[in-house]
């Protein structure tokens, strides 16, 4: 293990003691700070972002970090391939059970799926804390779709609601729910998987919640 994955390590740590979607919350940070679309960010946007999450690299690190992911020597890293880096590992069977999931879902296959997709085939009958009885299932539900469900976090406050709303003043236009990608998709269950022992377990747990 280099210096770099020394870092990285350290970095991940930080993110999943936020929880299990503490990676997810990361990763959504630094692609909106992309503004340009370049899916680049260069040392010093890297260090500002980290700072502004509360996350601690010094100098010497976010600069190895940077020099890591710059592929084309443009002095800027690559953000997915940074971000990809930054989950926790997981085995093939957790990936591939994660993919079938988003496949389910994504019947268009053009890599995005909607709130209201997620929410029409998401079962939180499993859910430890609704078997403890401490949750209902729809307290599970809106627990897990919060997590993707971003527009008041991004304070666009309703952004599908001020779509329907538009129908009174104009003519009329379907509403924009937010979207997922299968990128945010990994980044959430990668920050599960963190918290889970074994293959079985996580799987087991993906089959029950997607119904797959």
């Amino acid at each position: 293990m280099d210096a770099v994955d020394t870092t990285m390590e350290k970095l991940r740590a930080q993110c999943l003691s936020r929880g299990a979607s503490g990676i997810q919350g990361v990763a959504r940070f630094f692609r909106r700070l992309d503004r340009d679309g370049s899916h680049s960010l260069d040392v010093g946007e890297l260090q500002r972002g980290l700072a502004e999450l509360g996350l601690v690299l010094d100098a010497a690190e976010t600069e190895g970090v940077c020099r890591r992911w710059d592929r084309d020597g443009s002095g800027t890293l690559d953000l997915e391939e940074f971000l990809r880096a930054l989950r926790p590992p997981m085995s093939q069977a957790r990936e591939a059970v994660i993919a079938a999931a988003f496949a389910k879902l994504d019947r268009s296959g053009d890599g995005v799926v909607t709130v209201d997709d997620l929410r029409g085939v998401y079962s939180g009958r499993a859910h430890p804390k609704v078997r403890s009885g401490e949750w209902t299932e729809e307290q599970v539900l809106r627990r897990f779709l919060d997590n993707f469900d971003s527009s008041e976090k991004d304070g666009q406050v309703g952004a599908c609601i001020l779509r329907s709303l538009a129908h009174t003043f104009r003519r009329p236009q379907p509403p924009v729910c937010p979207q997922v990608t299968l990128a945010e998709f990994q980044d959430y269950y990668s920050g599960v998987s963190a918290s889970m022992d074994t293959d079985e377990e996580f799987v087991a747990m993906m089959t029950s919640a997607w119904r797959l």
